[in-house]
């Protein structure tokens, strides 16, 4: 069993910043794609960003050119770098973790933007 555990939510101000971070407790980290969603009130859960276990990225196009997402192998941590955040990415933020057919995943990190 795969634990993963999210940081680094919290309330911020329209244009403003944040890092979340999303730690796993198996070394099979290094060979898995991993992946933020994030599931806003009413909403579905949606997928935000990728990053595979070579390290290729993908987006949605909402968050294109304002969140970054990346991984350190070495710390078993993969990071979603938010910045010029707006109200409409208010949402618990989770991340999954993908090892052949299964996947795990975080209890999530709120995420509020206020405007």
């Amino acid at each position: 069993q795969v634990q993963l555990v999210e940081s680094g939510g919290g309330l911020v101000q329209a244009g403003g910043s944040l890092r979340l971070s999303c730690e796993a407790s198996s070394s099979i980290f290094r060979l898995s794609d991993v992946g933020w969603y994030r599931q806003a009130p009413g909403k579905e859960r949606e997928s935000v960003a990728g990053i595979t276990w070579s390290g290729s990225t993908n987006y949605v196009d909402s968050v294109k050119g304002r969140f970054t997402i990346s991984r350190d192998n070495a710390k078993r941590t993969v990071y979603l770098q938010m910045s010029s955040l707006k109200p409409e990415d208010t949402a618990v933020y989770y991340c999954k973790l993908s090892y052949g057919v299964t996947n795990y995943w975080g209890r999530g990190t709120q995420v509020t933007v206020s405007s």
